[in-house]
């Protein structure tokens, strides 16, 4: 029995080690994910306020995928803030938690302060990813069903106008074999 509570406190210290050096990886990611999360706000309100002028000249594989490209990146960040966020939570309340066993009621409030700080960023990075990710889908959408339908009433034209062209030519050669018939 002894054995078995030894290697369960050993592998349980372990554990806690290797979960207490995870914080600062964890709030350098958030923080680069603000930082991420706030220039692509940006950039799609670039693109929303130039109306796509820069995508309008692309073919339509590249414009498709730019737009997947664009729509990962803000599901990314959809998914990967709230994560971080709740890891950012958990990581400094269990130290927190145990101070509080030991009357350190400072070092649980600096626990507090960083669960609650890294739990807001991760719910910002989220939200930003969510919002940004429902409007460039319709945004995207839209310019896409544009171009397709552009696309396809240019075909249109195009086979309409060869149409009459062959038409006009058999026309023409019909005259002509009858002139010549005529003659």
């Amino acid at each position: 029995m002894l054995e078995g509570t030894g290697l369960i406190s050993y592998l349980s210290a372990a554990m806690h080690q290797i979960v207490g050096l995870l914080l600062q990886p964890v709030i350098a990611l958030l923080l680069l994910l603000v930082a991420g999360a706030i220039l692509d706000s940006g950039i799609a309100l670039g693109e929303r306020l130039s109306r796509f002028r820069r995508w309008q000249s692309l073919p339509l594989p590249e414009l498709e995928l730019r737009a997947r490209r664009r729509i990962e990146r803000t599901d990314f960040y959809a998914r990967l803030g709230p994560l971080l966020g709740l890891m950012g939570t958990l990581i400094p309340l269990g130290p927190g938690l145990a101070a509080l066993g030991n009357g350190d009621v400072k070092i649980l409030s600096t626990a507090i302060q960083v669960a609650f700080d890294t739990t807001v960023l991760g719910l910002l990075i989220g939200a930003t990813g969510f919002v940004l990710g429902r409007l460039r889908r319709r945004w995207y959408d839209a310019l896409l069903s544009a171009r397709e339908e552009a696309e396809a009433s240019l075909t249109a034209i195009f086979h309409a106008t060869n149409n009459s062209s062959e038409s006009r030519s058999e026309n023409n050669k019909e005259a002509r074999d009858d002139t010549a018939l005529a003659s």
